[in-house]
């Protein structure tokens, strides 16, 4: 796959200076160092099925084979492909979960075959080549964290020809929701918040002879983006989400490349209302297929979904309010153009842009972060 890698300075997130790293331990590594972490990740049921599942209905794919665990965190991945009769598996993990990793790889008793390395999987180096890399690398939305990168220079590294990935295709959803009883309450916060700003303001100027009306726009501006204009995480139940959603972008884990990993280029979408309903926003999700690859195809295709059908995953889904609502009426579409781009302060977090029309009318555009 070395022929996959190219425009490695697409990406800069964990290359370059010590300092470097250093900022991007502190900013995004190092809460996964902490066991109530991992263990919100463990207790995620959807999650360990599907992995657990993925490589146990799998056995034959990965009995003697090398596997590569990128991010291994507490080391559970690591351990199930070597009970899955993996020859050898390196775990790589950044972080001092690490330390923990090898006491629970010791007591489960597969110490000959798991060894966890501590280190980025950018500077990891291993005797041989692998068979098999398993990750999970997900972050909400899917692309958030950008930990996708990483996975994919490993891949581009170490993983031999006829590989595979574990997941091997991820795929994006967004879809129009109806909620208002959330959407109101934001919207609530941000008008109390803005009646606060108006007493604060008119108290400065009595009591201290202090105009501050020439910031009111600013802090407007500052409040609609935190209440209003920053993706949620929400746990949405079937009946929230209205039409069928629109999928913004696949990945094949196998060949896809750092550029393909960046966001979401803007893309189309349409969604038809079929009842009459109030439009609160939009949502986001995704989901990962476990099918192998085309030289390695899995005996067992194995789907885990972050949408609002699955149930409870630690993902959930980002929600996107609009200040006001939209009335539609049955056959209404929804259509527009929507794209995800890294922010230029943090380039593991996204921006959200999406454009909204409603049968065909006016567009309106709108910015949400993805904190």
């Amino acid at each position: 796959m070395d022929n996959i890698e190219q425009n490695e300075d697409a990406s800069t997130i964990m290359r370059g200076t010590e300092a470097d790293k250093a900022a991007d331990y502190a900013n995004y590594f190092c809460s996964y160092a902490y066991l109530y972490h991992q263990k919100q990740m463990l207790m995620d049921h959807n999650r360990m099925r599907a992995y657990h599942s993925a490589i146990m209905s799998n056995r034959k794919m990965f009995e003697g084979k090398v596997v590569l665990d990128v991010g291994a965190g507490s080391g559970v991945l690591s351990i199930w492909a070597a009970q899955a009769g993996a020859a050898k598996v390196y775990g790589i993990e950044f972080t001092d979960i690490a330390k923990h990793a090898r006491v629970l790889v010791e007591a489960n008793g597969v110490s000959d075959v798991v060894e966890i390395i501590q280190s980025s999987a950018e500077d990891i180096q291993l005797p041989c080549k692998v068979d098999i890399i398993i990750s999970e690398w997900m972050g909400y939305i899917l692309l958030r964290e950008s930990m996708l990168d990483s996975v994919i220079r490993a891949r581009n590294k170490w993983l031999k020809p006829d590989g595979a990935m574990f997941p091997s295709h991820a795929t994006m959803f967004l879809g129009a929701i109806s909620f208002e009883e959330d959407r109101v309450a934001k919207v609530g916060d941000y008008a109390a918040s803005m009646h606060d700003w108006s007493q604060f303001t008119d108290e400065m100027k009595k009591y201290y002879n202090i105009n501050m009306t020439p910031l009111d726009d600013h802090f407007d501006r500052e409040q609609a983006q935190y209440y209003i204009y920053s993706g949620l995480w929400t746990e949405l139940k079937p009946e929230h989400l209205i039409g069928q959603p629109s999928i913004i972008k696949r990945l094949d884990l196998n060949t896809c490349t750092i550029e393909d990993a960046l966001g979401v280029d803007k893309t189309p979408y349409s969604i038809t209302v079929p009842f009459p309903a109030t439009i609160s926003g939009f949502a986001g999700w995704f989901t990962v297929d476990f099918a192998g690859s085309s030289a390695n195809p899995c005996q067992k295709r194995v789907t885990l979904s972050t949408g609002p059908e699955g149930g409870y995953t630690h993902w959930g889904q980002q929600v996107f309010y609009m200040q006001n609502a939209i009335v539609a009426a049955p056959e209404t579409v929804l259509a527009g153009e929507v794209a995800m781009v890294r922010q230029d302060e943090n380039k593991r977090l996204y921006n959200l842009d999406i454009s909204i029309s409603t049968n065909g009318g006016e567009k309106n555009q709108y910015k949400y972060e993805i904190p």
